[in-house]
């Protein structure tokens, strides 16, 4: 009987798509996973809005915080700024997202920004919500390293909001 050559190719190749999928993520929550449990994590209450992508938060400690999402940029709202196209909306759909909840804050590598803000990947109830606001098309992209482990996810969502025109996509001349 003559044996074939090879055939542990096809098997090891098998093995390793079964690998594959199963590490693959399969939803939204598994793909936007970022490692919240870091050391780097915070919880608190959101206790104001400021606009579309700053918050004040109360800590456990009982400390307030301002809080800068990182990697997005939504249009201004703040009354010491002239309002941006979209602005006020972007902050309605943080403030529908955060308001008067608990939130998980997982900061970036650079921690303050040259205001003094906390920045921060921020999560409610699992949900990413500086992807969301991105999703809605509520926020732009905005890269600054080193807090920039997910750009490419966040250019993503962007590109997806503009060819649907959603928020600002389709409101505003961008």
């Amino acid at each position: 009987m003559a044996h074939r050559r090879g055939w542990w190719r096809g098997f090891v190749l098998l093995a390793a798509t079964a690998v594959a999928l199963v590490a693959a993520p399969c939803d939204r929550a598994a793909e936007e996973r970022d490692g919240d449990d870091g050391p780097a994590a915070l919880t608190g209450l959101v206790v104001e809005v400021t606009d579309g992508d700053t918050v004040v938060v109360e800590l456990a400690d009982g400390s307030r915080e301002r809080i800068r999402y990182i990697g997005i940029d939504t249009p201004e709202s703040t009354p010491d700024q002239p309002l941006e196209c979209f602005g006020d909306e972007a902050a309605e759909a943080n403030r529908r997202l955060v308001e008067d909840r608990q939130v998980q804050l997982r900061l970036g590598p650079e921690r303050r920004d040259d205001y003094g803000r906390l920045l921060a990947f921020v999560r409610v109830d699992g949900l990413l919500v500086n992807a969301e606001l991105i999703r809605g098309g509520f926020a732009r992209v905005l890269t600054i390293a080193p807090n920039d482990e997910l750009a490419s996810r966040f250019e993503l969502l962007e590109a997806a909001a503009g060819r649907a025109g959603r928020g600002l996509w389709g409101a505003c001349n961008t």
